[in-house]
């Protein structure tokens, strides 16, 4: 049979890796401890080997891997006193409408100090996540987090993100059983594998054109213009839908548009 080659994938050792990461993926959407948790028991996997194989290919993000910037704490009031329309504006109202802390990111001391540059691919990771919603329009709530997340997978093949975008992808295949033109409800359409093709097809290709997120230094960027910071990374955001924040009202009133 053409299957036997599975029997080198499913041996026991990973059958138990792949259960106990499934635990935390699957609370994920409880508590985003579990995120962080998954990442760091992945920062010395195979995956995470492919992972800094590619940053490395980038010099400018094999040079911040190797500096090891840390991302000060955000002041929200600061950023939301920048001028309209610029990335710290829009970032710290944004966050503040949805009642998001903005350093909810652990701090280096949770990824080992930054011992390892896994260690520090996965702080920065976690500590840029919200910024790219905001330059992606994926929204901050369940809806749109497959895409934003899917932007990390396309660019380097960060691991947790690539296993959420695969348990997110099998756990709705499980509960799918209508199509999805027939689901009256976002919750229920959100909730459905189709969307989720949909979700991860838009991150991935939003990725695959935009230039390099991971090397950016976004407290150097809170002021300019987000259009124009969009146009110069190559980022067609998301503007529209249940998976865009722009198209939420309360935000939309926030930001004047």
């Amino acid at each position: 049979m053409g299957f036997r080659y599975l029997n080198g994938l499913a041996s026991r050792e990973n059958l138990d890796t792949f259960l106990g990461l499934m635990d935390l993926a699957a609370g994920a959407g409880d508590s985003a401890d579990n995120v962080f948790e998954l990442t760091h028991r992945l920062r010395a996997s195979k995956p995470m080997q492919l992972c800094l194989k590619r940053l490395a290919q980038h010099p400018a993000s094999q040079a911040l891997i190797e500096r090891r910037h840390v991302s000060a704490p955000y002041d929200s009031a600061a950023l939301r006193a920048l001028p309209a329309g610029s990335l710290g504006h829009t970032y710290g109202t944004v966050m503040a409408v949805m009642g998001y802390d903005i350093n909810f990111f652990p701090k280096p001391e949770f990824f080992a100090s930054l011992e390892t540059d896994a260690d520090y691919v996965n702080y920065r990771v976690s500590a840029t996540h919200d910024l790219h919603h905001i330059l992606s329009g994926f929204s901050l709530n369940n809806y749109g987090e497959l895409g934003v997340i899917s932007i990390s997978v396309a660019q380097f093949s960060h691991p947790s993100s690539a296993f959420l975008d695969l348990m997110s992808l099998l756990f709705s295949w499980f509960r799918s059983d209508t199509p999805i033109d027939q689901l009256e409800t976002v919750q229920d359409q959100a909730r459905s594998a189709s969307y989720a093709y949909k979700l991860i097809g838009n991150g991935l290709e939003m990725g695959l054109n935009a230039q390099p997120l991971f090397p950016v230094i976004w407290e150097e960027r809170m002021e300019q213009n987000l259009d124009e910071l969009r146009a110069e990374l190559g980022i067609v955001p998301v503007l529209d839908g249940p998976w865009s924040w722009a198209s939420n009202p309360e935000i939309r009133q926030a930001l004047g548009w």
